[in-house]
């Protein structure tokens, strides 16, 4: 009795851990459906009694290009992190090159620099190279983000990989090459989607790049679509909230989607006892 007495307190601890965390997302749909007049409203309404959708409205009309560019500067940005991290890593993981250690801690440490600091030099090099404003320059730009983060993860996975799995594809006559593409490459699935996601997630997300190296630009993401609605004088909050609603539609598809990939172990079942 006592056990499950436990239980149970523990489960409603976590109910009410969950239900804070989970409120900001609930007023912000609220909020997407609440009028403009009702906005300031004191107390404000829980529900939206007085529901409009003049939001999504909004979205439909002003926001659905943005949208497009972020969809494509995301997977350009998983694109271009899967060419370089993944050979890289199983470089570091399993051919073992001199200096693999000193390129670890660069790594590292290349994960500490601000992203501002980097979109400050990334302003300078563009503005002179032509590529200022312009959407393969964001996604250059948002994959300097991903790509440490991948390879330290690919890396740690790769090097999990049983060497008989390695050997047996060197008796069979395949190369380097040969080796990654068909052994390694299909084992390290699992963490080629982790990786993709996060990369994604980043990209799919970023302010900081995009309002320095976009701002101007005639394709801009959608947190840049987000940031136009909010003026000096003018604040459409539900119009607003409503863009946020949809922009967190593919982010949380690809989680759900993702989610037994990124917990599925990497090499498991890959050598028979």
């Amino acid at each position: 009795m006592r056990a499950a007495g436990r239980g149970w307190w523990r489960t409603g601890l976590g109910v009410v851990f969950t239900a804070f965390m989970l409120f900001p997302v609930y007023w912000m749909v609220n909020v997407s459906f609440t009028r403009d007049q009702d906005m300031r409203k004191s107390p404000p309404y829980w529900f939206p009694v007085h529901g409009t959708l003049e939001g999504y409205r909004a979205v439909l009309e002003q926001q659905l290009p943005y949208l497009g560019v972020s969809l494509v500067v995301g997977l350009g940005t998983v694109a271009l992190t899967l060419a370089i991290a993944v050979p890289a890593a199983y470089s570091l993981a399993k051919l073992r090159p001199r200096g693999r250690g000193v390129l670890g801690f660069v790594l590292l440490i290349a994960q500490m620099i601000p992203g501002v600091i980097m979109a400050m030099g990334f302003y300078a090099i563009f503005l002179a190279t032509g590529v200022l404003n312009t959407v393969p320059g964001l996604i250059v730009a948002d994959s300097t983000l991903a790509v440490p983060f991948a390879v330290l993860i690919l890396t740690a996975f790769m090097s999990g990989i049983p060497e008989e799995l390695l050997q047996a594809a060197r008796v069979d006559g395949a190369g380097v090459l040969r080796t990654f593409w068909s052994v390694v490459l299909p084992v390290s699935r699992n963490s080629v989607i982790t990786v993709s996601l996060f990369a994604f997630l980043w990209a799919w997300s970023d302010f900081v790049f995009a309002s320095t190296l976009d701002q101007g630009g005639a394709h801009q993401p959608i947190t840049l679509g987000i940031y136009h609605y909010i003026g000096n004088n003018n604040q459409q909050w539900n119009a607003i909230m409503a863009t946020a609603v949809v922009a967190s539609i593919p982010a949380t598809v690809l989680l759900v989607i993702a989610q037994r990939y990124v917990a599925a172990g990497v090499t498991a079942g890959a050598v028979k006892d």
